[in-house]
C-alpha cells in the first residue's frame, strides 16, 4: 500500500489558501454557519495559542466576502441558501507581540492606512479611533452594506506586558480607544467577532461593548477549534494507517500514543475530547512523537507569572474550581489558575454538577513534559541540557532493572550542582524531584507526588512496579517503613508486575542522596 501524500497546513492560517492548495482542511464550517446565523452579533472566542482561531478568523472572512467555491464539499455548502457579500474589515494583532506605545501606535496606524487606501479614503493621521469609526462610516455608505469586523488575538499587544502594571495600563488604554468605535458604530455593523487568548475584563478593553457574547465555554462551540477523537478517526483514518506503518505499530497503538500526548483538551463540560490541532498535524508530518506545541515558544510570561504567584511546580495540575475562578478576566486575577487554563497548560477534567465545580489539569503528556522543561533550569543552576541527558540515561538503568545505578548516577548529577541556599527546606529538593522523575515520563510510565516533607512515585516498566519513598534528612529505614504502611504490593497486585520497594534519603548537607535502599 503506497503512502499517502498528503499536504499538512502547519502554520498555514488562510482558509482560502488551504482549500485552493488542497491541503487536509477539517470541516469546521457548520459552526461558522451557526455563529453567523445566532442572534448575537458581537461574539467572543478564547483558546490556546496554536488552535485554530485565525484559521476561523479567515474562515469568516471568505465566508463574508461571499467566496462561495472555497466551500464547496463543506458543511457550510448544504447548510447556506442566500450567500451574501459584505465588507470585512479584518485586524490581526499577532503582530504586535513584544511592542511599546510607539510601536503598538504606528501598527494600528499601518493597519487603519492600507483599508483607508483600499477604500480610498483621505485621512491625515489622527487618533486609530476616530479613524475606525470613520472607516466603518465610510465603508457602509460607500457599498451599502453593513461592515463586518473581525479582530484576531484581540490581546497579542498585552500577554507579555501582563506581569507590568505600568506598562500593561499604557497598552490596555491604546487598544480599549481603538475598540471603542464597536458600540458606537453598531448601526453599520453586520458582525463582529474577536479572538485572543485571555479574556480581560469588560471593564477593561471593551468598556462599552456590553452586548458582546462569550462563546468559550459554550457547550455547541466545545469543537469549534482544535480536532476531536471522531475528526481524527473518521477524517484522518489514512493518515494513522501510515503512521502506523512508518512506526511499524498497530493502528490502535498509534491512536493510544496520540491520545495519550496530543489529546485531553475540554473547554466545557460535556465536551468532546480535543487533541491540540498543531501537535497532531505535525506528528503526522514527520512521523513521530515530539514535543511540537511547546516547543513552538513557551511564553517568559508563564514563568515570570509562576514566580510571582509561587507556584511550584507539583502545584500545577489537579485543581476543583467554580468557572468563576478559571474563565475569568487574567489581569484581575489572585491566583494563577486563569492564566494557566486559558493559555492550555490545565484544562477541564470533570465537572460535579451538584456542587458546580470542575476539576482542571493538566491535558497530557505534551504539556506535562514541556512544562516540566522548561521548569527545570530553575532548579537545577542551569544545567538543563545535562539534566535531560541525565534523565535519558536514568531512564534506561530503570528499564534495564538496575535501579542500583540509577541511583548511583541521580547522586553524582545533584553533587554537581552549585548553590546549596534553597536546598535547606523540604520544598526545594521535592520540586526538583518532582520534576527530573516527572521527566521520566518521555520513557516511563511514572505518577509523581509530594506529600510534606518526602517524595512518594510510582514507576513503571514493562516488566516491573518501582515504589520509591524520598525523604530529607531521615533515614532509609524511616522511608521503608512509610512505603510498608501503605500496603502498595497488596494495592498494585492487580497490575500484575513484581513490586521492588526504593527507600531513599536526601542529605541537605551534601545537597545529593545519601544512601538508598532497595528491596524486591
Amino acid at each position: 500500500m503506497e503512502d499517502l501524500q498528503r499536504l499538512y497546513p502547519i502554520g498555514i492560517q488562510t482558509f482560502s489558501n488551504i482549500r485552493e492548495g488542497n491541503y487536509l482542511y477539517i470541516d469546521k464550517t457548520e459552526y461558522v454557519y451557526r455563529m453567523t446565523h445566532s442572534s448575537a452579533k458581537y461574539m467572543f472566542l478564547s483558546r490556546p495559542r496554536r488552535f485554530g482561531k485565525s484559521l476561523l478568523t479567515s474562515t469568516l472572512h471568505s465566508y463574508f466576502s461571499g467566496r462561495k467555491e472555497l466551500f464547496r464539499g463543506l458543511a457550510m455548502d448544504k447548510l447556506e441558501k442566500e450567500w451574501a457579500e459584505y465588507p470585512v474589515l479584518h485586524f490581526d494583532l499577532s503582530m504586535a507581540k513584544h511592542v511599546d506605545k510607539d510601536r503598538l501606535e504606528r501598527l494600528l496606524d499601518f493597519m487603519l492606512s492600507e483599508y483607508e487606501r483600499t477604500f480610498g479614503i483621505e485621512v491625515e493621521g489622527g487618533d486609530a479611533n476616530l479613524r475606525l469609526t470613520n472607516l466603518i462610516k465610510r465603508v457602509y455608505e460607500q457599498t451599502g452594506k453593513k461592515v463586518v469586523v473581525l479582530i484576531d488575538e484581540y490581546d497579542a499587544p498585552l500577554l507579555d506586558v501582563m506581569h507590568e502594571r505600568e506598562n500593561l495600563g499604557v497598552l490596555r488604554n491604546i487598544m480599549r480607544n481603538f475598540y471603542s468605535p464597536l458600540k458606537a458604530c453598531d448601526p453599520y455593523l453586520r458582525y463582529v467577532f474577536l479572538t485572543g487568548i485571555t479574556k480581560f475584563s469588560q471593564l477593561s478593553i471593551f468598556s462599552e461593548l456590553n452586548n458582546i457574547k462569550n462563546i468559550s465555554m459554550d457547550e455547541p462551540y466545545a469543537a469549534i477549534c482544535g480536532i476531536t477523537q471522531d475528526e481524527m478517526l473518521i477524517q484522518m483514518k489514512d493518515d494513522i494507517d501510515q503512521l502506523a506503518r512508518k512506526m511499524d505499530i498497530a493502528f490502535d497503538e498509534v491512536v493510544v500514543k496520540l491520545k495519550e500526548n496530543y489529546d485531553g483538551y475540554h473547554f466545557t463540560y460535556p465536551s468532546p475530547d480535543v487533541y491540540n490541532p498543531f501537535s497532531l498535524l505535525n506528528a503526522f508530518a514527520d512521523g513521530k512523537f515530539n514535543s511540537y506545541w511547546f516547543g513552538s515558544g513557551t511564553p517568559t510570561y508563564l514563568i515570570k507569572m509562576l514566580d510571582k504567584f509561587n507556584v511550584e511546580p507539583s502545584e500545577i495540575g489537579c485543581k476543583q474550581a467554580k468557572a468563576f475562578a478559571f474563565d475569568a478576566p487574567t489581569e484581575t486575577m489572585t491566583t494563577i489558575t486563569p492564566l494557566l487554563y486559558q493559555s492550555g497548560y490545565i484544562t477541564i477534567k470533570d465537572y460535579d454538577k451538584e456542587l458546580d465545580i470542575y476539576t482542571l489539569d493538566i491535558p497530557n503528556k505534551e504539556v506535562r513534559l514541556g512544562l516540566m522543561e522548561s521548569l527545570l533550569p530553575h532548579y537545577v543552576a542551569n544545567n538543563a541540557e545535562e539534566a535531560n541527558t541525565m534523565v535519558a540515561y536514568l531512564s534506561r538503568d530503570i528499564r534495564n532493572g538496575d535501579m542500583d545505578a540509577a541511583m548511583r548516577r541521580l547522586q553524582a548529577f545533584l553533587s554537581t550542582i552549585p548553590q546549596c541556599d534553597n536546598t535547606k527546606y523540604e520544598g526545594h529538593y521535592q520540586q526538583m524531584f518532582y520534576i527530573i522523575f516527572s521527566l521520566l515520563n518521555f520513557y516511563v510510565d511514572v505518577e509523581v507526588r509530594t506529600p510534606r516533607g518526602r517524595v512518594d512515585m510510582v514507576l513503571r516498566t514493562k516488566t516491573t512496579l518501582y515504589v520509591m519513598e524520598l525523604k530529607l534528612d531521615k533515614s532509609v529505614g524511616e522511608a521503608m517503613e512509610q512505603i510498608d504502611l501503605k500496603n502498595y504490593p497488596e494495592r498494585f497486585a492487580l497490575c500484575g508486575l513484581p513490586v521492588v520497594k526504593i527507600a531513599v534519603n536526601f542529605d541537605s548537607e551534601r545537597c545529593t542522596i545519601g544512601e538508598w535502599k532497595i528491596e524486591g
